[in-house]
């Protein structure tokens, strides 16, 4: 018979206490959380809010980033759970005024993402070397952040 693995046994989690400062992980990831989910709720709000001849393509863009920005927080959530942690019932700074100007709203989507991306960054600097798993996550969700701050860029951009 084989012996289980501390990792594999019941109320242990896969990352050992001395390898992270996990209230500090846990807190990040938490805020985390919160921003992903805030983000579900302003593409969304800017769906509904888009008007002109370009509007369905522009409708379809936010709702792609709502229901990524939902996958985002789900596996954050797991991630949470993961370490032992309880997940976050707040959500992050939602929309301070209502400009509804494309440019204002995709200035407000970069400002999102960018906070997003120190968040992850914030991540990776406290688990850099010390957790594969989450290190590895940090570094995926900042490369996609990193791309979704590219598109809104472009789309920022005046032809030419």
């Amino acid at each position: 018979m084989g012996t289980i693995r501390p990792e594999h046994q019941p109320g242990v989690t896969a990352v050992a206490d001395k390898d992270i400062d996990k209230k500090k992980v846990l807190a990040t990831l938490d805020r985390i959380l919160e921003a992903e989910l805030a983000g579900v709720v302003r593409y969304t709000h800017y769906s509904f809010m888009i008007f002109g001849y370009s509007r369905i393509p522009v409708i379809s863009w936010f709702e792609s980033q709502a229901n990524e920005s939902l996958a985002h927080a789900r596996q954050v959530g797991e991630m949470i759970t993961h370490l032992g942690g309880e997940p976050s019932l707040a959500i992050g700074k939602l929309l301070d005024r209502h400009d509804y100007d494309m440019s204002e709203i995709l200035r407000k989507c970069l400002e999102h993402e960018r906070s997003a991306q120190a968040l992850y960054r914030k991540l990776l600097s406290q688990t850099e070397g010390r957790s594969i798993m989450l290190e590895e996550y940090a570094r995926t969700q900042i490369a996609t952040e990193e791309l979704h701050s590219g598109e809104i860029e472009k789309m920022l951009r005046r032809p030419g």
